[in-house]
């Protein structure tokens, strides 16, 4: 039986661990080579332990996202080897501080906007020529519950993200009448290391496990999935709309 994802080329930030090696290897399964982005090396070596053993195969990248430099020199190397991108998943992400927006310090809130919001940016400048040359190119950013409400002392980590989805809505905009599709995905609470910095005082046990969202995940990466602009919000199991546009003044 042919795999869904067969012969194509998946790129997936945050591979390391958590939500981002989940989704890295069920993409594997479904026939994808994974090309996986992370900043931990043996994170990676595991992952690529268990993509083997499952059959499939990928690219280790080892690096920060904030190297903007090294992104275009990714972009580059996968236009000289494959010539074209199928699937990006916009997983990789930081916390940052938790603390009243008059106490986080200059450096935090750059980093945390650097790779939540700006590393994404860089991805789609770098990769878009590659998307477009696929015959049907599926984006994923991942995104939080936060920017459904302003909750105190999340600042730095709610901004980007709330930017994150606008980013990602102009792009699928922007490829309306092309053959890329963008969506976003709101994991909710997940069984992950920034889930247990976020809640410490929460049971681990009592959330869902990383491989239960990654399969969502690789159900909007499919050719199959045709829709673009959405956000499936996994707590709910659905799939949303945004809010209609209001005409610009």
């Amino acid at each position: 039986m042919t795999k869904p994802l067969a012969d194509r080329i998946a790129l997936i930030t945050g591979a390391s661990r958590g939500i981002g090696a989940a989704t890295a290897l069920k993409l594997a399964q479904a026939g994808a080579h994974v090309v996986a982005v992370a900043r931990t090396v043996g994170g990676l070596e595991e992952l690529d332990d268990a993509i083997r053993a499952a059959g499939g195969s990928a690219t280790l990248v080892p690096g920060d996202l904030k190297d903007f430099a090294a992104i275009d020199r990714l972009a580059g190397a996968l236009a000289e080897r494959y010539g074209r991108l199928d699937v990006l998943v916009g997983n990789a992400g930081i916390l940052g501080p938790l603390s009243p927006l008059g106490h986080v310090q200059p450096q935090a809130w750059d980093d945390v906007l650097a790779v939540n919001v700006t590393a994404n940016w860089r991805l789609i400048r770098a990769l878009d020529p590659l998307l477009q040359k696929s015959a049907g190119a599926r984006v994923v950013f991942l995104t939080s519950g936060v920017t459904m409400r302003a909750i105190a002392y999340w600042g730095p980590y709610s901004v980007a993200k709330g930017a994150l989805e606008m980013l990602a809505r102009i792009y699928a905009a922007e490829n309306a009448t092309t053959n890329v599709r963008v969506n976003l995905f709101n994991p909710g609470p997940i069984r992950t290391r920034m889930r247990a910095q976020a809640m410490p005082g929460e049971d681990p046990m009592t959330l869902a496990t990383p491989d239960r969202a990654a399969e969502k995940v690789v159900e909007l990466c499919l050719p199959s999935f045709d829709q673009t602009g959405k956000l499936y919000n996994f707590p709910t199991r659905a799939l949303m709309e945004f809010r209609a546009p209001e005409a610009v003044e």
